[in-house]
């Protein structure tokens, strides 16, 4: 059973969410979405201030399986992108919800919650997949 933190949020296609202290939210792929992709060979993902939309495409992954879109679980505006993943993939699928994190976003408003899923849900939709 993949790992589902509980101190964040889901999308349905596998991207979580995580309010930092200061309102910035955090995103990334969850680890069952790291462990289906298998091994990553490239990344695309915007550069700080571009904006992101709930639900649409903010980038790419490709694995030796396949290239997936990577959307976004919030609106708001880049303020930091993990570079780190530009030259290697494999912090996202060894540890897809600490250094494998994606973005930064300073939300567009506080109501990005209510439009994901909380842990048990998302645990719930892995359940019954």
């Amino acid at each position: 059973m993949s790992e589902v933190p509980a101190d964040r949020f889901y999308l349905s296609s596998h991207e979580w969410a995580q309010e930092g202290d200061n309102g910035v939210v955090t995103i990334g792929i969850t680890e069952f979405a790291a462990s289906e992709l298998g091994e990553l060979v490239y990344i695309e993902l915007p550069g700080e201030g571009e904006d992101v939309q709930f639900e649409q495409q903010f980038g790419e992954i490709e694995s030796v399986k396949a290239v997936s879109a990577l959307n976004s679980p919030i609106s708001g505006e880049v303020i930091e992108s993990n570079a780190a993943l530009l030259d290697s993939q494999e912090p996202i699928t060894d540890s897809p919800f600490d250094e494998g994190w994606m973005l930064k976003i300073k939300p567009a408003d506080d109501s990005w919650k209510d439009q994901l899923m909380n842990p048990a849900d998302y645990e719930s939709q892995l359940n019954n997949s």
